[in-house]
């Protein structure tokens, strides 16, 4: 019996099911572990678990389960004949994202891996959709996949914050850098550090309209913040060996610009760092994983530190 890591694989026929298994296989030689697929599908379980259910409906939701497993072992087979380790099951409880982070929490994988698309303003909304429940909830890494083909050589985009705005602690862009590290490093990628930060240029020249006896240093006050992010970025990037040709800062919006970075530099992954938030605060914040999941042309790896040094980072 093998005693190495897992990569629990969330596999949706009508989500890429091929390409996800493909990825999680790539990972899973690159990291040593083994795959354990799920295949999410509650039809056959609303079938047999109804109040009023006849014999029909039993053959039928039995028939369901038998073509499930036939197709779960298929794209099974895939990895399989790369050698890698694999075990199979069939998840049918709802909602899905509850469901799957209870199996992230009784079996602790490396990465949680899961086919991605594009999600309509309604789900966005009213955040009934799987993917967003699990960048929010889940406990391990929560690698998102999309249709793409992963280059030998990766080039991997870490979006950090050193300056630590939005109560985002150090520990977690050290985190951020270190996985995406843990993925170029055996495969001879690039990691590029991105950091973004908000200009007060605008902002300032818009009040000094309203206000105009007041004369406000907004150049000095933005070359000021500039050279203090840029010191941050830079000490993240010395300690963890990033030379400055793969270190960027740009000023703008994440949301707006990290797309369009990782269209330009060809990024396969992009890492983000997550945190936890409860109440009120997490509805209306949301994150900033959330806002550019749509529209990043990559998959996207969200790592999040672990509760206890949460806590602390939040209490220090």
């Amino acid at each position: 019996m093998s005693e190495n890591e897992k990569i629990l694989v969330v596999v949706e026929p009508d989500n890429h099911p091929h390409e996800v298994v493909n990825r999680a296989s790539w990972l899973a030689q690159l990291t040593s572990c083994d795959l354990h697929l799920i295949l999410y599908d509650t039809d056959a379980g609303a079938l047999s678990r109804g109040i009023f259910v006849s014999n029909e409906t039993r053959d039928l939701a039995q028939q369901i389960r038998t073509a499930q497993t036939e197709m779960i072992d298929d794209i099974a087979s895939a990895a399989r004949d790369r050698g890698i380790n694999v075990s199979t099951d069939i998840l049918e409880e709802r909602p899905a994202a509850d469901a799957i982070v209870q199996l992230a929490q009784d079996m602790h994988p490396r990465y949680v891996m899961k086919g991605t698309e594009y999600h309509s303003i309604a789900e966005r909304a009213i955040f009934v959709d799987t993917d967003w429940h699990l960048i929010r909830t889940c406990p391990v890494p929560l690698w998102l996949v999309k249709p793409h083909e992963m280059r030998e050589q990766p080039v991997v985009v870490a979006a950090v914050d050193p300056v630590h705005s939005h109560d985002k602690p150090a520990h977690l862009d050290q985190l951020i850098v270190e996985s995406a590290k843990a993925i170029t490093g055996p495969t001879d990628g690039e990691v590029h550090l991105l950091h973004t930060y908000q200009r007060i240029a605008g902002i300032g020249r818009e009040a000094t309209k309203t206000f105009k006896p007041i004369t406000l240093p907004i150049d000095e006050l933005s070359k000021k913040i500039q050279a203090e992010h840029r010191e941050a970025l830079d000490a993240l990037a010395a300690a963890n060996s990033i030379d400055a040709d793969h270190t960027h800062q740009l000023p703008g919006s994440t949301r707006d610009l990290l797309p369009t970075f990782a269209r330009t530099h060809g990024a396969d992954v992009v890492v983000m760092g997550a945190l936890a938030r409860w109440g009120l605060r997490r509805m209306i914040i949301g994150s900033t994983a959330e806002k550019v999941l749509d529209h990043l042309p990559c998959d996207i790896l969200i790592v999040r530190l672990p509760e206890n040094a949460a806590a602390q980072a939040v209490a220090i």
